[in-house]
């Protein structure tokens, strides 16, 4: 019996469908398994990034920032975060760099790849990542503080926060500094949307007779919340508003206090900065505030003078006074002769490093300084810092520009240029808030300027 005749059309039909179905199997295996190490999930990065990061140990943490100045801690949190939920670390190496804003940032932060950068966020999930994406950039010595912030608080250890009273447009809430004398204290960082532009001291004194603020504050919005402050204080009206000098966060809230029936009073250094570049600097503040800034218009001064202004109030003798050129123009200084208490202004500095503008003049500034001393003040409120006494801000601001100019001296009598002058050794007071983005600028304008002394 012969073998049945085979049906060729058939059998490759057969073996066309056969392949078509291997090749679609093994397509699908592929796509499956390319899916699956193509897209890890929020979990595996995690797991992987804390893996391959290195963490240290509050204590260890603790131990580095003390021995080594340089280090950089990056708090990876956003600034919303920080605000709303009780600060972040207090030193001075501290630095917000949002988890989204790494990339792009942290070569403005850190300079060497070889610097020591310790990263943390709240709960570990973040910090882990950026640590991964730093040793990805390049970065040698790259730790991941796994605590966070949460657990540095909990140990009690320094913060700084990012509002004191949430429940306010104001940085802080008032505090009575002496009799019938309160200040709000600003933050001791640059002006920013978070801390509402409240980043200098707003001080008042209370009379029987009524009520004078020091400094307009830097937006509409700011002096309203001030004022209702005040209101919780005393039923007293708010008669005289007091430019510390011209600068945006010490003026522009000013048609605030007018629209409440205030006279607006200033130094004529400070009017003419408002004129000459007002709207600059309400352009600046606007772009920055947001939201915050609507309503701030730029408003003069009602009351403008040249050395001094006295005002009696209710009993009270308020001495408003010009002492020679120091931070910026129309600086002056509010003296309560009878409490020998004085609100400085810019004229002093405390817990900050103070800036050194183009047109600050450092060398009469050391020269004003001397009539400063003569007030023999025993209570001083400066124009940044909690309210101390006149050794403190001295140190602070008399013996930061004496120590400054030394350096820039001695550089340019060993011919040193600008390069160098960028270089200066200012480690004394690189503890202090602002020492990353004012020491390098600070040095170069002393730099220039003796130049041609």
């Amino acid at each position: 019996m012969g073998l049945p005749r085979c049906n060729w059309n058939l059998a490759r039909a057969f073996v066309f469908t056969l392949g078509c179905y291997l090749a679609s199997f093994m397509a699908d295996a592929q796509t499956t398994a390319f899916a699956k190490k193509a897209i890890p999930t929020s979990e595996s990065l995690l797991i992987s990034a804390k893996n391959n990061s290195h963490d240290i140990s509050m204590a260890d943490l603790q131990k580095l920032l003390k021995n080594n100045p340089d280090t950089a801690l990056v708090d990876v949190r956003t600034r919303r975060e920080v605000t709303l939920i009780g600060g972040t670390i207090g030193v001075f190496q501290n630095q917000i760099i949002p988890r989204g804003w790494l990339e792009f940032r942290i070569g403005d932060a850190v300079k060497s790849k070889d610097t020591p950068i310790i990263v943390y966020c709240g709960t570990n999930q973040r910090s882990p990542l950026a640590a991964q994406t730093l040793m990805k950039m390049g970065y040698t010595n790259v730790w991941n503080y796994a605590g966070g912030f949460f657990e540095w608080r909990k140990a009690g250890l320094p913060v700084e926060q990012g509002d004191k009273a949430p429940d306010t447009a104001l940085y802080s809430k008032p505090v009575k500094v002496a009799k019938n004398v309160w200040s709000a204290i600003g933050a001791t960082a640059p002006g920013t949307y978070e801390n509402g532009g409240h980043n200098n001291n707003l001080s008042f004194i209370i009379t029987s007779d009524g009520v004078l603020v020091v400094n307009a504050s830097d937006n509409y919005h700011l002096a309203s919340a001030l004022h209702n402050e005040i209101r919780k204080i005393t039923k007293q009206t708010v008669k005289y508003v007091v430019l510390e000098n011209g600068q945006g966060h010490a003026a522009l809230g000013s048609n605030y206090w007018k629209e409440q029936g205030a006279k607006i009073i200033a130094h004529k250094g400070a009017a003419h900065e408002l004129e000459e570049r007002g709207l600059e600097i309400l352009d600046r503040m606007k772009k920055r505030m947001r939201e915050k800034g609507a309503k701030t218009k730029l408003t003069m001064p009602d009351i403008v003078f040249e050395d001094k202004h006295i005002i009696e109030m209710g009993g009270t003798r308020i001495e408003l006074r010009n002492l020679g050129p120091a931070h910026s123009p129309g600086d002056i200084v509010t003296w309560l002769p009878a409490q020998k208490l004085v609100i400085s202004g810019d004229m002093s500095f405390h817990q900050r490093l103070l800036p050194i503008f183009e047109h600050t003049d450092t060398k009469l500034w050391l020269e004003s300084w001397k009539n400063f001393e003569a007030l023999k003040a025993d209570i001083v409120i400066p124009g940044h810092g909690v309210a101390t006494n006149m050794g403190e801000v001295r140190k602070y601001t008399i013996g930061y520009l004496k120590y400054l100019r030394g350096k820039v001296a001695e550089l340019i009598e060993n011919g040193g240029g600008l390069k160098e002058a960028y270089l200066i050794d200012q480690s004394p007071y690189r503890h202090l808030p602002t020492f990353r983005q004012l020491a390098k600028r600070n040095a170069g304008a002393v730099f220039r300027a003796m130049e041609f002394e």
